[in-house]
């Protein structure tokens, strides 16, 4: 499931100058959408690139599309929000039959942008309006007066994948339990902040519910062996990696070696925290999205998965690759099930691994040491895992 943050920054907020530094902070922190008012899309786009829903008050979405007909496609947002002074935050009662609702039949009219229905939970009439309206918006924003879970539960267990569910909340607290409810969690969160600090920490709680666990486990090393030179990559990313952070890389896709970014400083050469000397241009390296990609084909802009030595992942922009021709060694390892597998690391001091001992350089490995990496009985075709017979030695 892919996650993301919204920020409210509507009119209730503050006067433009108070919904223009909110917004800002939003852009810096990296948040996904931003809820305005009408009137205001055309001034966030002038701040930055960053997706604006809009709440619609006046029941004409046909307005939507008059923007591009005079030319102004900048006040065009990329979704359109109903239930802000209406039926979805009590400003107007609610129907009893939801098929005479105004707020809906403006949800159910044919227009290209996406929709969003806005619905404050105040009572069980409102659970019922948020999943009606789910069956149409493809943007369910919900929000609790009193911050409670149980209505979350309701509307997690009920409504389907035909809408993103959005929780109203107002600290990364609150946003790290919307993510968590039910294990399944809502598919966004919709934050009404100004304190800079909830809101990167709300983004980086996205970031944190996205990433995936991985089991790591240690290999012993069966032969560390010279064998000549090959196009060596290096990975240079746009992050700086900690200590123990590194990349998964190997020969074969089933058995990725834990390679350490260069953080340590040595003798003969400064630290560069943002790189991962990964091994030879045939080498696999894991993505963030599970799959594998080979280190020849990396390049600029591209995402790679940086993990650390308990198995924790986050994901690194590619800054850029270096191939030279260098001296390798083969590393060979056999699993707990006896399976074998290899890759190829360049001869040098400053390529470390992981073992059983701690941090190693490659060229103090020797066989019966143990070496962390991650295992995975299955094959791959074009980097998806596949259920097929696939030899590789």
């Amino acid at each position: 499931m892919s996650r993301s943050v919204w920020i409210k920054a509507d009119d209730t907020v503050g006067d433009w100058d108070d919904r223009r530094e909110r917004i800002t902070t939003a852009l810096e922190a990296g948040v996904d959408w931003v809820l305005v008012d009408e009137d205001d899309v055309s001034r966030v786009r002038e701040l930055g690139d960053i997706n604006v829903a809009a709440f619609r008050t006046d029941g004409d979405v046909t307005l939507v599309d008059d923007a591009e007909d005079d030319g102004d496609s900048d006040a065009q947002p990329d979704a359109i929000v109903v239930g802000k002074d209406g039926e979805g935050d009590a400003t107007i009662d609610m129907p009893e039959d939801l098929s005479g609702s105004a707020d809906l039949s403006t949800l159910r009219r044919d227009v290209e942008l996406e929709r969003g229905a806005y619905v404050r939970i105040l009572g069980k009439e409102y659970e019922r309006f948020a999943e009606t309206a789910a069956e149409v918006a493809d943007h369910t924003i919900v929000v609790g007066e009193d911050w409670t879970i149980i209505p979350l539960e309701n509307l997690i267990a009920r409504i389907g994948e035909e809408t993103d569910l959005v929780a109203g909340v107002t600290s990364a607290e609150e946003a790290r339990t919307a993510f968590e409810t039910l294990e399944i969690g809502t598919d966004a969160v919709l934050l009404d902040s100004d304190d800079p600090d909830e809101i990167r920490t709300t983004v980086e709680v996205r970031d944190q519910a996205e990433r995936e666990s991985l089991d790591l486990e240690y290999a012993t090393v069966l032969d560390v062996e010279r064998v000549g030179s090959a196009d060596r990559v290096c990975v240079d990313t746009g992050s700086l990696l900690e200590h123990d952070e590194g990349m998964l890389i190997g020969s074969m896709s089933r058995g990725l070696v834990f390679v350490h970014a260069e953080t340590a400083e040595s003798p003969y050469v400064a630290s560069r925290p943002f790189r991962v000397n990964a091994g030879a241009v045939h080498a696999y390296v894991r993505t963030p999205d599970g799959g594998t990609k080979y280190l020849s084909e990396l390049q600029s802009g591209d995402e790679v998965q940086v993990v650390d030595t308990n198995g924790n992942t986050r994901e690194a922009i590619v800054g850029r690759v270096k191939i030279e021709k260098r001296p390798m060694f083969r590393v060979a390892l056999e699993t707990d099930d006896g399976d074998r597998v290899e890759t190829l690391l360049q001869n040098a001091e400053t390529i470390k691994v992981a073992t059983g001992d701690g941090r190693k350089a490659v060229t103090d490995l020797e066989a019966g040491d143990d070496l962390l990496l991650y295992y995975e009985d299955t094959a791959r075709h074009f980097g998806e895992a596949v259920e097929e017979s696939i030899i590789e030695k």
